[in-house]
């Protein structure tokens, strides 16, 4: 998974969880509370993160290349069957603009 700059503290704190949960499966050492401690630091940081954005992190986390776009909505709601069109009259192709036909399935 791909993060943002203020993003890292919680990547170290994911990191650290995923450590957590790999010793315990190595060893026979019960890791479950130090584990469920990193998840509740995770899930503070995270609320703390969010809830406190600045204009220019909000567009950063919505042009976030991990983020779906919209050609990943309609071919989960169609599946194979979407069928693109592409240009105008006078063959030309916008970018921003997605116009098809496809079933819901």
């Amino acid at each position: 998974m791909e993060y943002l700059d203020f993003e890292l503290p919680i990547k170290e704190l994911h990191d650290q969880l995923e450590k957590c949960k790999l010793i315990g499966e190595e060893s026979k050492i019960d890791v479950s509370e130090t584990c469920l401690q990193i998840e509740k630091k995770l899930k503070k940081k995270k609320e703390e993160i969010y809830c406190n954005l600045s204009a220019w992190q909000r567009v950063q986390l919505s042009r976030h290349p991990s983020r779906p776009y919209t050609l990943d909505y309609i071919n989960a709601l169609s599946g194979q069957t979407f069928l693109e069109l592409h240009g105008d009259r006078n063959v030309m192709d916008d970018k921003a603009m997605v116009g098809g036909l496809g079933k819901i399935e």
